[in-house]
């Protein structure tokens, strides 16, 4: 309605034009996560948390020349799966946003915005991969500069191209691709000029290599599996949410938003857990990587405490900043006393499952998360709520799973005997 809305005054029709297409611009990474998974998630996102660990075992004991190969395998697979998803996308353009029932009127402009958007692939995908190299090799600086400044440029030529220019859709996704094209260039700049580094980049190293391919893939498709499982239950969990009308529709979105600063913060340390247990799993230094757990573990419980009590208290206070709409807000503030209380049974699954990744154990993660997370969050959807119809029988979904998935986590780091066999597994590798 927004996007086809007539008779505005130009400056509030742009005010409501930018918003409308960052609304939009939220859902396109959920649409490329289930449609396009396998090729995102297995050469792209999940090369920089669960492959670094191999780039480290490689450096670490020596084999250079293997980590150059390994750096050099996954940018070729960037580049081409980054091209291939950009055809896909813009081929499936449209169909993709029937699928999603996006409205008649702005079909269109929801089209055109994805197809833009698809173009940004290959500098989105070299931005992954070469920001993760930088954190393997210890510097996570820069990569957060890269972020803050591609940031700049995405707000700055959204000003320009839509309230500026008036290029409405097309300049909202134009400032998108120009900023990943920004945050590709800055960071490949850093790997190309690391002169004698196993993880410099030289035009002539550019090709695939078998065994590093099929490495990534044995590391990546599981992960890609589990994410993709995550979305399409939070797809459920939406579809159920909708079931409650505009109110809870309209809180559940602004909950989002808000929780996303849960998410990014232990899904940072989740990161960081995995980049520490693959530097020290590669040195050979097993206790060390133990300690870290320990040390990450209470950080993340920590700081998930404080961001709970902040968002049990100021609940009320963070939902005006987004909506002044009272049915809105006594909705939202209902579901973050629910919710934020329980974030603190998420922490073992992010770090232990980040630092078993980190270490080469991939298959007891991903199984334990599809199935005791994601499968056991649809089933409850099918059979709790249909029983009970209330928004808090919805959200009881996360405390349950998580807790299970949890302690899983939990019995399986500590009896599963999982470090001797990723141990023995890389050195009769490497013997072999």
């Amino acid at each position: 309605d927004v996007l086809g809305s007539r008779g505005l005054g130009d400056v509030y029709k742009r005010q409501l034009l930018y918003h409308g297409f960052l609304n939009l611009s939220c859902r396109i990474p959920q649409i490329s996560m289930i449609i396009y998974w396998p090729g995102v998630y297995t050469f792209n996102g999940y090369f920089s948390e669960e492959d670094l660990q191999m780039f480290w075992v490689y450096r670490y004991k020596g084999f250079s020349f293997t980590a150059a190969r390994t750096v050099h395998t996954a940018l070729v697979l960037s580049v081409a799966v980054g091209a291939l998803l950009t055809v896909l996308g813009l081929v499936t353009a449209a169909p993709i946003m029937r699928l999603l029932g996006t409205p008649d009127e702005i079909l269109p402009d929801a089209a055109l915005y994805l197809r833009i958007y698809f173009l940004g692939m290959i500098p989105q995908m070299l931005y992954n991969m070469g920001t993760n190299i930088l954190r393997a090799i210890g510097d996570s600086k820069r990569p957060l500069y890269f972020l803050i400044a591609a940031s700049l440029v995405n707000i700055v030529l959204d000003v320009v191209f839509i309230a500026v220019f008036g290029w409405g859709v097309m300049g909202a996704a134009l400032a998108t691709v120009l900023s990943q094209v920004a945050s590709a260039v800055l960071t490949l700049r850093c790997i190309v000029g690391s002169q004698g580094m196993p993880w410099h980049i030289r035009t002539e190293k550019l090709r695939l290599h078998g065994d590093v391919f099929t490495a990534i893939c044995t590391i990546g498709v599981p992960a890609a599996a589990q994410s993709a499982m995550y979305n399409i239950s939070n797809m459920f969990i939406q579809s159920s949410m909708n079931s409650f009308g505009t109110s809870t529709i309209a809180a559940w979105g602004v909950y989002g938003k808000i929780d996303f600063l849960f998410w990014m913060t232990i899904n940072s340390l989740g990161i960081a857990i995995t980049t520490f247990a693959g530097q020290n799993f590669g040195a050979r230094q097993y206790d060390r990587v133990r300690r870290g757990v320990r040390v990450c573990l209470a950080m993340a419980a920590c700081t998930t405490l404080v961001i709970s009590f902040t968002f049990y208290n100021l609940a009320e206070v963070l939902f005006r900043l987004f909506s002044q709409d009272d049915a809105v807000v006594a909705v939202g503030v209902g579901m973050m006393h629910v919710l934020t209380p329980v974030y603190i049974t998420y922490v073992c699954i992010e770090v232990l499952a980040g630092a078993l990744r980190g270490c080469g154990d991939v298959r007891v993660p991903t199984l334990i998360t599809v199935f005791f997370v994601c499968g056991l969050r649809m089933l409850w959807l099918f059979v709790a709520v249909p029983i009970r119809h209330e928004v808090a029988t919805v959200e009881m979904s996360y405390p349950i799973t998580w807790s299970l998935a949890s302690a899983l986590f939990i019995l399986y780091y500590v009896k599963g005997g999982w470090m001797q066999r990723c141990a023995e597994k890389w050195e009769k590798k490497q013997a072999g």
